[in-house]
């Protein structure tokens, strides 16, 4: 797989490169968002995954994320020493697939990864699928994977609007967080659970329909079936 490490640090760059290398990651290295921006361009071969570090010389991280996601469909995982929940939603508000928080165990990274790559190539295979749920004023287009609430659309992430079209699909039954994360995520690894959160919390907000997904505490969640 390629991979596109967008780091301005030239020796975090270097020891990470070798690290990715011997699991099988041809690396390009970027350091700045400028140089990140010009790697990505249309006639380009493609990469597998952008693992995104916010902190650049040249531009701010979010906002070199937004401008990745508006010309590629690329998975985009940021690197970022913020661990509060509203920075994190910011980063995948603007199409970022994951986080990871600095300092982070290379073997989380790596799974990471792969789990974000995965998944990519799942939501590519299905994306033909038929069919289009209505809950009250929001609408679901599967095939487009395209979502509008009161017919304006609203822009969501890959992993957004998988969770969304989930829990859709049977209002007012409750998912467990483990099946949640096996069906959306397609790994069984305990750690993408604070991702599961964080992804709630951005729908709720994205949406303006705080009360649409419901927690039940200790178990998982569910969906409830808005009026009109």
């Amino acid at each position: 797989m390629r991979l596109l490490l967008v780091e301005d640090d030239n020796h975090v760059a270097a020891a990470l490169s070798a690290v990715l290398a011997r699991h099988g990651f041809d690396v390009t290295h970027a350091r700045s968002g400028e140089e990140a921006l010009r790697a990505l361009v249309p006639e380009s071969d493609g990469f597998g995954v952008v693992l995104l570090d916010l902190g650049l010389p040249d531009q701010d991280g979010y906002e070199v994320c937004g401008k990745i996601r508006k010309r590629t469909s690329t998975p985009v995982i940021m690197v970022t020493a913020r661990s509060d929940v509203r920075s994190r939603i910011h980063g995948l508000n603007l199409g970022a697939d994951d986080y990871v928080v600095k300092p982070y165990d290379t073997g989380e990274l790596l799974a990471r990864i792969h789990a974000v790559s995965r998944r990519t190539a799942h939501e590519d295979a299905a994306a033909g699928a038929e069919g289009a749920l209505r809950l009250g004023p929001v609408r679901i287009e599967l095939p487009t994977r395209q979502v509008c609430v009161d017919g304006a659309v609203v822009q969501l992430t890959r992993k957004e609007f998988d969770l969304l079209a989930l829990l859709a699909q049977r209002p007012g039954v409750v998912f467990r967080r483990e099946q949640i994360i096996s069906e959306v995520w397609r790994t069984s690894w305990e750690g993408t659970g604070r991702t599961l959160e964080v992804h709630v919390a951005s729908l709720r907000a994205k949406l303006r329909m705080p009360a649409l997904i419901e927690t039940v505490r200790g178990v998982g969640y569910r969906l409830v079936a808005p009026a009109g």
